[in-house]
Formats: structure tokens, sequence, C-alpha cells
């Protein structure tokens, strides 16, 4: 796959037959997107667009992968990353950018120099007013379908954290966590994260 800094970046006129129609997005379209901040992935062809995160998102998201930092690196279980870093999915064309992923120790190979090039066996995303339907039903079935192992939906408005964990090739929710009790993780013995810790003084 071509990568990124190979590609140049000059955004196409319309007369040479740029943006594509919705559903018609390839890798080559996707790499013309302007780095202005905003949230680009496309899903078997569909441009979706996030603006900046808010505050509120970002500092719920950096609570829970540094929670989750720590405890990967104390018990040298693999390693974590967090948004913006590119995935490369089997099952899609275009790298997504999940907000705080995993991945064990013995699949590290996956780890590229550009991207990580497989299924994380980890994977938080955290809703905003913006993708809220977008990060609970479309990239819940692209990781679904690619098999990642963990899928976490984490709800700053709601306080609420969901495990699902892939059985037979599909999402199960374990457990929706709220105020007063701790997220546990089936992936990573002995990882839980404190709802109350995670969403402290959060604000819009």
């Amino acid at each position: 796959m071509e990568r990124f800094s190979t590609i140049e970046k000059r955004r196409p006129t319309a007369e040479e037959g740029w943006p594509p129609p919705q559903g018609e997005w390839t890798y080559e379209d996707w790499l013309k997107l302007p780095d202005d901040g905003y949230r680009y992935e496309v899903i078997d062809g569909v441009l979706h667009m996030s603006p900046p995160p808010r505050p509120r998102h970002q500092r719920v998201a950096f609570r829970l992968a540094r929670k989750l930092a720590d405890f990967v690196e104390d018990h040298q279980l693999g390693e974590v990353f967090v948004a913006p870093v590119s995935v490369e999915l089997p099952n899609q064309s275009v790298p997504l950018q999940p907000d705080v992923l995993f991945i064990q120790a013995g699949r590290l190979g996956i780890v590229g120099e550009d991207s990580v090039e497989g299924a994380p066996d980890l994977i938080m995303e955290v809703l905003s007013p913006s993708n809220w339907l977008y990060d609970r039903r479309d990239k819940k079935e692209v990781y679904e379908e690619a098999g990642v192992p963990e899928y976490w939906i984490v709800d700053p408005r709601m306080g609420t954290i969901e495990v699902h964990v892939l059985e037979d090739n599909v999402y199960r929710l374990v457990n929706e966590y709220g105020a007063g009790g701790a997220a546990q993780s089936h992936v990573i013995s002995g990882f839980e994260v404190p709802i109350d810790e995670v969403f402290r003084e959060v604000k819009e």
C-alpha cells in the first residue's frame, strides 16, 4: 500500500472528478484530504468527518489510555496506542483511527513503521456529540467483522462504559458500567477502570 509520505498533498479540482460520491471513496482519495485537525475516516467507501475533539473527549480518552498503559507496562503485556494512529483492518481499504487501542505482546509484529497492520486486541472509542452514532453502529460493525476481540464504548454524557466481547464472530454486551462501578476487561485479565475516576468533573 502506498504511504502518505509519498503522495503529493494537492487538492484535485471538480473537473478532475474529486471529491468522489459517497460509497466510492478510495485510499487514494482519502490521502488527498487536508491535515486540518478534523478526523477523516472511510468505511466501505463512505467518508465520515468529525470535528476536532472537545476537551471533555480528550480528558476522558487520556485517563483511559493512562490507566491502560500503566497496567500494560507494569505487567509487560504489550503496547497501548492513542489517536491519531492509523490502523489497517483486513476488511477495509482505508485505515481507521481508534481513540485507544491495545496489542498483546505476542502480536506486536503487526505494528509497522507507518501503521498498525491488523486488528488490535482491544479498542476503546469515546463518544462525542458529533460521532456517537458512527462509533455505536458503523465502527462497531467494522471492528466486529475485523475480529477485534473486545470493544469499549465510552459515553461521557451518560457516564457509562459498555464492554463488548466477540463471541462466535458477534459482539456480546458483557455489561454497561456506571457510577460507582468499575469497567472490567476480558482480554486483559485483572484490568479494570473505576467509572468515577474516568468521568470526574466532566463538563460540556
